[in-house]
């Protein structure tokens, strides 16, 4: 049997997005969008241990949100950290015996059982699995002046969009995280590489979208509603 413990990063620091509530406690489609993660989770790996990483000063408001949607999923709460690296590093030491770490955004509603499955047989073949998605859009590099500098167009068929969750063998991510880091780090994946690690780039979703801006809690309840 694989041990796996589960990260869900909602927050430290800059998570509100407009008004006092963060984003993750906001309703979505019923419920707070952080519920619905964890519930993803849960019918995905039943047996995981679930961590939760809060802004300083949330808990009390999320145990309400608990009591008033009567939420029963088993979780651990720590505190977040000013970066997503303090936050789940601060989670990390309340892992305990696991074989396998997922890391995945808590404004991440929308991940399916299917994804969360495929990504963690990718990690027990390559020891780290991220989900990406080939972007659609075209892009332009800046060089100069923002905001006047037409930059030049790159080739998008060797970018790729990185996702969550992102699944690593517990050694691994641990060892990443206890090496010296300097400089910034948007996510796991880049700490596990500091240490010459490859990392498998599994299929992600178009759909494993990031609750960012207020147009994206009315595409998520579209998604969301029932067909």
């Amino acid at each position: 049997m694989i041990r796996t413990a589960v990260v869900i990063a909602a927050g430290g620091s800059g998570v509100r997005m407009g008004g006092d509530t963060p984003k993750q406690f906001r309703p979505l489609a019923g419920r707070p969008v952080l519920m619905h993660s964890v519930e993803r989770f849960h019918t995905a790996l039943p047996d995981a241990q679930i961590i939760i990483t809060l802004p300083v000063g949330e808990s009390a408001r999320w145990e309400e949100l608990c009591r008033k949607y009567d939420f029963a999923i088993a979780h651990s709460i720590t505190h977040g950290g000013a970066t997503r690296c303090e936050s789940v590093r601060n989670a990390l030491e309340i892992c305990a015996g696991c074989d396998y770490i997922a890391v995945h955004d808590g404004a991440r509603p929308l991940v399916s059982v299917e994804l969360i499955l495929r990504l963690l047989d990718d990690a027990v073949a390559y020891d780290a699995a991220i989900p990406v998605v080939a972007p659609v859009d075209s892009f332009r590099i800046i060089e100069g002046d923002i905001e006047s500098d037409s930059g030049r167009c790159i080739d998008r068929s060797r970018l790729r969009a990185v996702q969550t969750p992102q699944i690593f063998a517990a050694p691994l991510l641990r060892a990443a995280y206890a090496a010296p880091a300097e400089g910034a780090f948007t996510d796991d994946a880049s700490l596990v590489e500091r240490l010459g690690v490859a990392v498998h780039l599994s299929r992600g979703e178009p759909f494993n979208i990031k609750i960012t801006h207020q147009a994206d809690f009315a595409i998520a309840e579209a998604l969301l509603r029932p067909d």
